[in-house]
């Protein structure tokens, strides 16, 4: 060790007292003498020192002196010091695979014992959301609110693909649902798909209908009663343009 070197250490020891352990002290800065110290030391000193020297971890003063560009010298990479990756241009050369070697686990089956082939997915099987994604045109299915769907197409947006069975026998008794309303289920009874059990509604009225809960039971009724003496209006013109 340079006399430079050795006269750090010492002084850094001495500010340690030797105690075994001392944690660095964090967000320690950096001081222009200390910079000027590393830009000597550093192309030749193994890191242990340099870490009793500056009293600091390897990373912040391996930081440091990227910071600052400095290079370890030739010297000191041939050294018995330096890093081992770095002393070798190739390391572990000799314990790769070569090409056209044969993989020692080539032709070993693993397969389980028991009955777990019955319970292996088969070539070509698909499950989950990619499995229902490619069900045929017709597919039925239910959700999970238990509203009956049915696979309309195979293009689009996943959620453009199904539409309610209630929706389509509705628009095929009475055409197109026009904007803001909804088809619902007079009885509530969503396995109950009936041309006569569907109900077309504003969205407005369908939430109406659902805070009703919250209002006294006279009330309740009077919203009911008005609900119903309101379609009855909306509907007198058109039963006189039928007749």
């Amino acid at each position: 060790m340079n006399p430079i070197a050795q006269q750090a250490l010492d002084e850094a020891r001495g500010r340690l007292g030797d105690v075994p352990g001392r944690p660095f002290k964090n967000r320690k800065p950096w001081t222009l003498h200390d910079e000027a110290r590393l830009v000597l030391l550093y192309p030749d000193t193994p890191m242990p020192e340099l870490i009793a020297v500056f009293v600091r971890p390897y990373w912040s003063i391996y930081n440091k002196a990227y910071a600052l560009g400095l290079r370890r010298s030739d010297e000191y990479l041939a050294s018995e010091h330096a890093c081992r990756l770095r002393r070798e241009e190739n390391p572990g050369v000799g314990s790769r695979f070569q090409k056209g070697q044969t993989s020692w686990n080539k032709g070993i089956s693993y397969a389980a014992g028991g009955r777990s082939a019955e319970t292996r997915f088969k070539a070509g099987t698909l499950s989950g959301k990619a499995a229902m994604l490619l069900q045929p045109v017709g597919t039925e299915r239910v959700t999970k609110d238990g509203i009956r769907q049915r696979k309309i197409r195979d293009d689009g947006p996943p959620q453009r693909r199904w539409k309610s069975v209630h929706m389509i026998l509705w628009e095929e008794t009475n055409g197109t649902v026009p904007p803001g309303h909804i088809v619902v289920f007079r009885d509530k009874n969503t396995q109950n798909i009936d041309v006569g059990n569907l109900e077309l509604i504003s969205r407005a009225e369908n939430m109406r209908r659902n805070t009703i809960h919250r209002y006294p039971p006279e009330l309740k009724e009077t919203i009911r009663q008005l609900g119903k003496l309101k379609r009855a209006i909306s509907e007198a013109p058109n039963e006189k343009q039928d007749d």
